[in-house]
């Protein structure tokens, strides 16, 4: 149990159950503690710093939303990684620029193509403020049946007994319609980034 310790002492799994419930001070502190490896990660494929970046933020978003799905056989950071490997590698695939490479492979002038590594520079920071700030400009775009329901539910944490009665349907309604709420969300982010459906979560 946690009790009242502090989050940034809290287990890996702690932080899990909490974020799970739809705690965004939880999944804030899960945010930080892989924001670094994810940027590398996401750098070391995009080799572009403006669009690794996007794309850990894309994976954090779509890591909320799947969140509820998330199985505890694995650990989130290895569960996070994978999201992030399979965004920044459709990225890639998206990008005209963008070229897959072998480091091995001769180029029209037959030498050997070779590729910088990632520049050192500032980690990137997800703050709890950014979290939010994202979610709430996505959630905005819903419509407003699929939009109430996120609010009540997801942000403000209502229990689902007294969002069903606020919203006049039954529990079982209300669990149906948060569904498509947040696969409605999932839909639009992948939208608006111009990525289409299918990245692992």
């Amino acid at each position: 149990m946690m009790e009242f310790r502090p989050l940034k002492e809290a287990t890996e799994a702690e932080l899990v159950r909490l974020a799970q419930e739809r705690n965004q001070d939880a999944f804030a502190e899960l945010m930080q503690r892989n924001a670094s490896t994810s940027f590398r990660l996401a750098l070391s494929i995009l080799k572009n710093r403006q669009e690794a970046e996007d794309e850990v933020q894309t994976s954090f978003l779509k890591a909320w939303v799947s969140l509820p799905l998330f199985k505890a056989e694995s650990k989130f950071s290895t569960w996070f990684r994978t999201i992030v490997h399979n965004q920044s590698l459709m990225s890639l695939r998206k990008s005209r620029r963008a070229t897959l490479t072998s480091l091995d492979e001769p180029d029209e002038d037959g030498r050997t193509r070779e590729l910088a590594g990632p520049e050192p520079g500032p980690e990137v920071e997800f703050s709890q403020n950014q979290l939010r700030g994202q979610l709430n400009t996505e959630v905005q775009r819903l419509p407003a049946l699929l939009r109430e329901v996120l609010v009540l539910r997801d942000l403000r944490q209502i229990p689902a007994e007294e969002a069903a009665a606020h919203l006049g349907i039954s529990e079982p309604a209300l669990k149906s319609r948060l569904n498509r709420a947040r696969s409605a969300l999932r839909d639009r982010m992948e939208r608006h980034t111009g990525r289409s459906p299918g990245a692992s979560a």
